[in-house]
């Protein structure tokens, strides 16, 4: 028996390691673990890794009747994690300048983020290192900092950090990929409100920066 815990734990492989959760591989799975907090009292610990857990997996229950995302097959309240299917694809942030089909690739990614504005749900840290694609598909990843009954005013903070986002990662050809996301992102109802919300959001910005 000892044997083949062994032989399980190798199985497994760190993927990623982040401030709320570490990403680990197994076979055909993805397993999403949050990690504990030594500032916060035992019991609080539990209690909000096991909110933030199950709110997770929900959202990515509703979240994947509109867009590609990695499909929920566990929950696990003890360990504190989400199993779900291992998405074999690279992340935007490293592919996205490589690929001939950019600007579709942009306009999908638009209309896939209107998709979620439309149904109230921010993602919370849009930025290509959070989408991967595979087989000719955008999928969403990471909604840890995700929520739903978003207003305008959080889905154009929404688009603000994917703006700020791309443009720091994609510096090159920022401007074209911009303009092809929102390209897709008019199919949103809701475009032009958010639109003239990021502009305040915008302006608040530099604002902060000119003091």
């Amino acid at each position: 028996m000892i044997k083949n815990l062994v032989i399980e734990k190798m199985k497994e492989q760190v993927i990623q390691t982040g401030a709320e959760a570490v990403l680990i591989r197994k076979g055909d799975l993805v397993l999403k673990r949050r990690v504990r907090k030594g500032y916060r009292l035992p019991e609080l610990d539990g209690k909000l890794r096991k909110l933030r857990t199950r709110s997770e997996a929900r959202l990515l229950d509703k979240v994947g009747k509109l867009v590609s995302v990695p499909r929920v097959e566990k929950v696990d309240d003890k360990l504190m994690e989400i199993d779900m299917e291992f998405i074999d694809g690279k992340k935007l942030s490293e592919s996205l300048d490589e690929m001939k089909e950019w600007k579709e690739v942009c306009f999908y990614l638009g209309k896939g983020i209107g998709k979620l504005h439309d149904a109230g749900i921010i993602h919370g840290d849009l930025t290509t290192s959070n989408m991967i694609f595979h087989r000719g598909e955008v999928y969403f990843i990471d909604f840890g900092l995700g929520f739903g009954n978003g207003k305008i005013e959080d889905k154009a903070v929404d688009l603000h950090l994917m703006k700020r986002a791309s443009e720091a990662r994609h510096f090159v050809k920022f401007e074209e990929y911009w303009k092809a996301i929102l390209n897709g992102y008019k199919k949103s109802r809701h475009f032009g409100k958010v639109m003239k919300q990021l502009e305040k959001v915008e302006g608040r910005g530099r604002y902060k920066q000119s003091y």
